[in-house]
């Protein structure tokens, strides 16, 4: 895949980059099982059954990693129209590769700027384990919702899970490694907290839910 000249910032650079081949090679093992089920509180199981719950026939993800939710859940067609959008090209080989068999189509691109080309409109977007990546409060990421909601159908779902840094406390572990991770820029979200989520959820959908589970947000909103 060949690496575009993308607007970005170095923030949003710095985020997306930890995602090095060697990282994605022990991904599922070690961020998944490790640090989500022992630092973060949340089993990755919880993120997959937001899949299996609300993956379409016609689906969008955005921040893939390494892949594992689009690989392990249960599309509601045998032949799903699966687009992955990240800004880290490991990522999109990895996640490409790993879903070969839905033939996906990838976008690399930066999803804090408006996608400059024509895409399909999709029934659901993903976005898990992505926005505590991406710098600025949660407030400033409503952005991310602003410019995909125009490829998302009417009545369609976003939904995803990301990581909180304030009005949370998921004990001992999470109270050292996520100021760590901040102050590496592989997090960027010690201003993240679930009001102001549910805040931007209400101002760019019909309805939504915003499920609060050791120190992760598990969002779902309806246009």
């Amino acid at each position: 895949m060949v690496q575009k000249d993308i607007p970005a910032s170095k923030e949003a650079i710095a985020g997306a980059a930890v995602y090095s081949n060697f990282l994605l090679s022990i991904y599922d093992w070690e961020v998944l099982i490790f640090e989500m089920q022992c630092i973060f509180k949340c089993s990755a199981q919880k993120i997959l059954d937001l899949y299996n719950k609300h993956v379409s026939d016609t689906h969008l993800d955005v921040g893939v990693g390494s892949g594992y939710f689009l690989n392990k859940c249960r599309f509601p067609v045998a032949q799903p129209v699966v687009h992955l959008m990240d800004l880290n090209t490991n990522s999109l080989q990895k996640t490409s590769g790993r879903i070969s068999r839905y033939h996906p189509v990838a976008h690399h691109w930066n999803v804090l700027e408006p996608y400059p080309e024509d895409m399909p409109v999709f029934n659901s977007i993903g976005a898990a384990n992505f926005l505590h990546c991406l710098p600025g409060t949660m407030l400033s990421k409503e952005i991310v919702f602003k410019n995909l909601n125009r490829f998302l159908n009417k009545g369609g779902v976003f939904f995803g899970a990301t990581v909180l840094g304030q009005e949370i406390d998921a004990g001992f572990l999470f109270r050292h490694a996520n100021p760590l991770y901040n102050k590496l820029s592989v997090f960027s979200n010690l201003q993240d907290n679930a009001a102001d989520l549910k805040r931007i959820l209400a101002a760019n959908f019909a309805t939504y839910s915003v499920d609060v589970v050791g120190s992760y947000a598990l969002f779902v909103a309806y246009k």
